[in-house]
């Protein structure tokens, strides 16, 4: 049981920080010029805090799945909504830092959203240890959400 238990959170961190090994490689290769020419308004934080507020998200994440995993009423759907919420997230470094369209990146980040809050409601049926993990995410997104919408609206 604990050799399931050990392989289940390796494949789920695994799935889980694919969506920050391509984010990160997307924003450092293609980020710059790009992202410093942008109008930023006084709400960014600065940009050393992206890296370590994202590996807190993603270690929430994967916890948050694999307690759901392991609870007695999880359902497969629920971790199919997971994989497909995994690739949004990954597409939006993507459409932003790699593409350069704020508008469509702010599309993906709300259908991000939904899925979150889909993830949220399903995880509070089932596992409300898995449910607290995803708020700070959910939280950390709809601030995400104002500050793509900010820069779309000044530049």
């Amino acid at each position: 049981m604990l050799k399931n238990k050990f392989l289940s959170l390796i494949l789920f961190s695994i799935v889980t920080f694919s969506a920050s090994f391509i984010g990160g490689l997307v924003s450092i290769t293609l980020k710059e010029p790009w992202y410093s020419g942008l109008i930023r308004s006084n709400f960014n934080p600065p940009d050393w805090i992206f890296a370590p507020v994202w590996t807190t998200l993603y270690i929430m994440m994967t916890l948050a799945i694999w307690f759901f995993w392991h609870s007695k009423k999880r359902d497969v759907n629920t971790i199919y909504i997971y994989f497909i919420h995994i690739i949004f997230n990954a597409t939006w470094s993507v459409v932003f830092f790699g593409l350069h369209q704020i508008f469509f990146a702010l599309v993906v980040l709300v259908i991000l959203i939904i899925f979150i809050i889909i993830l949220i409601v399903r995880f509070k049926r089932v596992n409300f240890v898995s449910y607290y993990l995803m708020i700070p995410y959910l939280l950390w997104c709809l601030y995400a959400l104002f500050l793509n919408f900010n820069l779309m609206v000044l530049n």
